[in-house]
This record gives structure tokens, sequence and C-alpha cells, in this order.
């Protein structure tokens, strides 16, 4: 199958090809005819399977067939970070740039003023995080009531962090006549919900089973004492000779030291979550993208969307809580069919995490230690822990509990940059 043969205009064709891109992904072949037609979309995608020019490509098609009545946007696409807003605005122009359509992004970390000059020059298609998005609404400075098009991106992640409130008071502010499209990697019963509440009819579209890690991304675990973790990942760079490699981390404070520790030795690195300045993250992601800087430590919703074209090494230096984020890290690899491999350092304490993670994709993985980074003997075995189980989160240390937002309960991660207060005025993302 070609591009040409799902019913794209010309401009659209030229732009695609100087991309590089030959032949559509499954995502896009199935997509693409569907929204063509007028259809709401429920899709079903992993990152990395070409999904924003599934969406992006007939959306600007569309629009470019209507003549512009007005300056307000016609076209709105909700997604859950600023990095993966920042990207998806750079495909939309990329693959618009030869039609006569306008676009912005907005999201928060940066000023307010730059993004409401740009909006008053009028935009058909706006990038946004919803927490911005809605400061911008109490401004008055964008209007939603002319949008045709509305595109959710990464739908479970925006859930997870807590945004359905939000999301619901963007949806109140748009005209009921409307062609929805909504992405998700996974189909939770919150997914679920909130699809049978916003889209009519839709066709459904699914590339990747739930959950479901590339298969050519190889595997492994090393096991070793927590305290000499940050020098075992040190020996696997210098032993591998590692360019490119995304670390992840649990806490934010926790990729600061590793990355501090890992420039001790010789590895250029540098760490990127929500304590971070947007100029700060990009400025790191730009680096780690050019080559200059080999090592990114990230928190996991910091490094949500990340698009790193041929990403070769993911490390989980700590396990996640929740073994499907396990799937989300190891997706930053093997994108688009390319090749990856996923390293785990696991400490005696995070072994009943690996168990969970085993279970869910229904495989084992392997540990075994480095040789002069043997582990101590394990301790006594404790009770099971039934916070534990698969797609559960252990007992939180402090008092506070979170708080349940309709069907969806707001999850506020300790290594989360992007943090949602109930109760409270709105917030950027």
């Amino acid at each position: 199958m070609s591009f040409e043969s799902l019913g794209l205009r010309a401009e659209l064709l030229r732009a695609i090809a100087a991309q590089g891109h030959t032949c559509p992904t499954p995502i896009q072949a199935q997509s693409i005819p569907q929204i063509l037609a007028g259809h709401d979309l429920l899709a079903g995608a992993q990152t990395g399977t070409g999904k924003t020019a599934a969406f992006a490509l007939p959306l600007l098609q569309r629009l470019a067939e209507t003549p512009r009545a007005h300056t307000h946007p016609r076209a709105l696409i909700l997604t859950p970070t600023r990095e993966l807003a920042a990207q998806v605005s750079e495909r939309v122009q990329a693959y618009g740039q030869h039609l006569p359509l306008r676009s912005a992004v907005i999201f928060g970390g940066v000023g307010m003023q730059p993004q409401v000059d740009r909006l008053r020059q009028g935009v058909d298609i706006l990038v946004a995080t919803p927490g911005r998005l809605l400061d911008h609404v109490g401004r008055g400075s964008v209007d939603l009531s002319r949008v045709a098009i509305l595109v959710l991106d990464e739908a479970d992640r925006m859930l997870d962090m807590g945004f359905i409130h939000d999301i619901r008071r963007v949806l109140a502010r748009l005209p009921k006549q409307r062609q929805n499209l909504l992405f998700s990697a996974t189909y939770s019963d919150e997914i679920r919900r909130l699809a049978d509440g916003l889209l009519v009819q839709p066709k459904q579209v699914e590339v990747a089973r739930r959950n479901t890690p590339v298969e050519i991304i190889e595997q492994s675990a090393h096991l070793v004492d927590k305290a000499r973790k940050r020098d075992l990942l040190a020996h696997l760079f210098h032993r591998e000779d590692w360019r490119q490699v995304l670390v992840f981390t649990r806490t934010k404070a926790g990729a600061n030291r590793l990355a501090e520790h890992l420039g001790r030795e010789g590895i250029t690195a540098a760490a990127i979550h929500g304590n971070k300045s947007q100029s700060a993250r990009t400025r790191a992601l730009d680096d780690f993208k050019r080559g200059s800087v080999r090592a990114l430590v990230a928190t996991d919703i910091a490094a949500r969307g990340l698009d790193i074209v041929d990403l070769p090494q993911v490390v989980n230096f700590e396990l996640p809580n929740v073994a499907e984020d396990y799937v989300h890290r190891i997706g930053r690899t093997g994108r688009a069919g390319a090749g990856g491999a996923a390293v785990s350092l696991v400490s005696h304490d995070e072994r009943g995490l690996l168990g969970g993670i085993e279970r869910l994709l229904r495989r084992q993985i392997t540990l075994h230690p480095v040789s002069g980074f043997e582990p101590s003997a394990e301790p006594p075995e404790t009770p099971a822990d039934p916070s534990l189980r698969r797609g559960a989160r252990p007992p939180r240390r402090d008092s506070s509990k979170p708080a349940a937002i309709g069907a969806v309960t707001v999850a506020r991660r300790r290594g989360g940059p992007e943090r949602r207060r109930v109760g409270s005025g709105s917030s950027s993302v």
C-alpha cells in the first residue's frame, strides 16, 4: 500500500516524501481512510507506530478542503505532556508545509503572552496540554466554539495523570457537532467510559494487543545490591560503549543524583523531569538527540511521548511500581519496527515488582549478576505484599490520599512533573 492509494492530496504527498516516508504504517493505513470519511475513531496504538501522522494527515486534508471563515481554531489536539505537544506540533507543521493552514502549540512552563499573541493572529490547528489550554480559556484568549475536529492523543496517559476533569471542562466548551478521534495505547475501563460518552458510532482500529511490548526488543535484567546500582550503570556504559541511553528513575531527585554521578564517571548526562524549566528540558532532549549527551535520565511522566528516532537502549535504573509502566518505558526503543534493548537493574526489594512485570508480559526475564557486582545474600523472605499485584500501586509513604474525579483517580506520582490539585484553580502542564 502507498500513501497515494489512501487518497491524500498532492501537497501532503510532497511533505510525506520530504520526511522520507514511503509506505504507511498499519495504524496509518487503517485510520486515514476512516478519518477522511468523517467518522469518529477509537484507535489503539502503542507509541512509535506512526499514530501522529495517522491523525495529522487526514486532519490537514479535511481542513484544507473547507475554506476558513474565521480566526478561531478549527481543530484541537490535546496531549498529556509538554514534550508530546511540541513534537505533535512539529509534525503538523512539517506535514502541512505546503497548505495554507496555520497552527500553534500552547503548554505550561513558558510565558503566556507569546502564546496569547500567536492565538490572536488566528490558527486553524491548536495543539495543547489541558491545563494551559484552560488557562487561556479563562483569560478569553482562545475561543473553542468553532472546533470541528477533536483529537485526544495518548488518552490513557491523560486519564492516568488525572486530567479527566480538565478534559470534561474542555469538552463543555466545544460545539456538539464535531468529529472526535481518540488514540490510546491501552483500553482500560476508564477509556471505554470516556469513549462511550465522547464518540458517535465510532470506527475502531487497533494495531497492537494491550500492553504488548514490541517483540524484537531484547530484554534482560541484572540482580545487584541497591547501593551499587549507580556504579554498575557506569560500568555498563564503559563496558558496552553505550552512546545513547534513556535511563528511568522513579523520582526527580533520584534522576538528578544519577545524572550527577554519571557525569563524575566521565559519562555526559542530563536529567529531565517536572522540576526542570521547559527550556532546560528542551535543551537536554536536543543535546541527547544530537549525541552530545550520552545518558538522558528521566522520570516516567517526563519521558512519556518522547520521540527519539532509533533509540538503541533503555535502562530501568529502578523498576516502576506499576507493571504497565514498564511496557511504556521499554517502548521508547524498538519504535516503528526498529530493534532495541532494555536492561533493568533489580535489587532484592524489587523482586516482587519484577514478578508483576513477568505476569503482565507472560514471559520470564532472567536475572543474572554482572561479574564484580554480585549481590549480597538475599534477605529473609517477607509475606507477600498484595500491593505488588499486577497493576497495583504500593502503599503511599505519606498520609495524602488520591482524590477521585468521576470514575478516574488522580495519580500523584512522586516523580511526576505535572501535578493536578483537586479543588484549586486551573493549573498548567
